[in-house]
């Protein structure tokens, strides 16, 4: 069998399908859905693809499928490594399935998002994934004249109106409340992210506050802060919180960056974690559990949401039933930076 050498000329299917010993339906389907090609012969033609050098023309190749093979995606910010592990498993995702994933970040501003999904869109997306389920109304009309698929991830919708992968973000912060509560807290702090623009960040702090009210507890307004994301804002807000009259004995920070900058200006004050108070987190960030002592969080499926988010919509292009809600459950993890308050030992 003769091999073609790259350079000389234009590498096509034909060629491939000769080299792998398969026909050229073969090749083109191995190229542009593997998951349905048997994993020996995948192999064959990938073998073939590499050794030719074969890169198909992604313009034909749309223009004859109406496909570009591309997944949009729109994330608040890569800063926050929490919504990377939800990215990584998207990318895996469409990757093993023939698909190549756009990221933008629009830096939790709606106006922005919505320059982003059009240009997205623009750019012919073939699906779309966007964080929560606040959005401006030109999106939704710019996904439903152009008839392009969608999902919510990192997102929690009771209408059940939108595709939605996600968890309750109510009930996760609540998790963390209840966990103090029940070691004798009643003194408490709140730390929160920007509530604007932000239904997240809303729910949180509304499952916060509602299981302590359901507890008679209701802190002082000048207990709850609402901070940017970042390390040091987090130690600004808890500097805040305990230059009160009365110090709280736990401070309940509704992700786990803010949680570890509070937990470093806790030692810069001269207070020990969880001797003088105890700190709480979301999210469960590899770091949380390398703290001195580690963060108690509650853990969020980030790997999982990515990889549903990304089933979902390769699903909805197939045309095969899909669920139009995935709900996953969050899980407490309590680690050190939690105890009874002083005065219960």
């Amino acid at each position: 069998m003769t091999v073609l050498k790259p350079g000389k000329r234009k590498v096509n299917l034909e060629d491939v399908a000769r080299l792998a010993g398969v026909s050229i339906v073969t090749v083109s389907r191995s190229l542009s859905d593997p998951a349905k090609v048997r994993p020996a012969t995948l192999k064959r033609v990938q073998d073939a693809v590499a050794k030719l050098g074969y890169v198909a023309h992604g313009a034909a190749r749309a223009l004859a499928s109406r496909r570009t093979r591309t997944i949009g995606v729109v994330i608040p910010s890569l800063e926050n490594a929490i919504f990377a592990n939800t990215v990584f498993a998207l990318q895996r995702t469409l990757d093993e399935n023939g698909y190549m994933l756009l990221v933008a970040c629009d830096e939790y501003d709606l106006k922005v998002e919505v320059r982003l999904v059009h240009n997205l869109i623009e750019r012919g997306v073939d699906g779309l994934i966007l964080v929560g389920t606040l959005h401006n109304p030109e999106i939704f009309a710019m996904l439903h004249a152009f008839q392009v698929p969608y999902v919510f991830t990192w997102a929690y919708d009771e209408t059940r109106r939108s595709p939605c992968v996600g968890f309750n973000h109510r009930q996760a912060a609540a998790r963390a409340a209840q966990h103090l509560i029940d070691l004798g807290h009643r003194e408490f702090g709140v730390i929160s992210t920007i509530t604007r623009d932000n239904e997240r960040a809303r729910d949180r702090l509304a499952g916060v506050l509602e299981t302590l009210a359901h507890n008679n507890i209701r802190p002082d307004s000048s207990r709850i802060v609402e901070e940017p994301f970042s390390y040091v804002r987090g130690q600004q807000g808890f500097r805040q919180i305990m230059e009160g009259p009365q110090r709280p004995t736990a401070v309940v920070c509704l992700n786990d960056v803010l949680a570890i900058g509070a937990m470093a200006e806790c030692r810069a004050m001269g207070m020990e974690v969880p001797r003088d108070v105890s700190i709480t987190g979301c999210e469960d960030l590899e770091v949380a559990a390398m703290m001195a002592p580690g963060l108690t969080t509650v853990r969020f499926p980030t790997f999982e949401m990515g990889r549903c988010a990304g089933t979902y919509l390769l699903g909805k292009l197939r045309g095969e039933p899909v669920s139009e809600q995935q709900v996953f459950e969050t899980e407490l993890i309590v680690r050190g930076s939690t105890a009874p308050p002083r005065d219960r030992g």
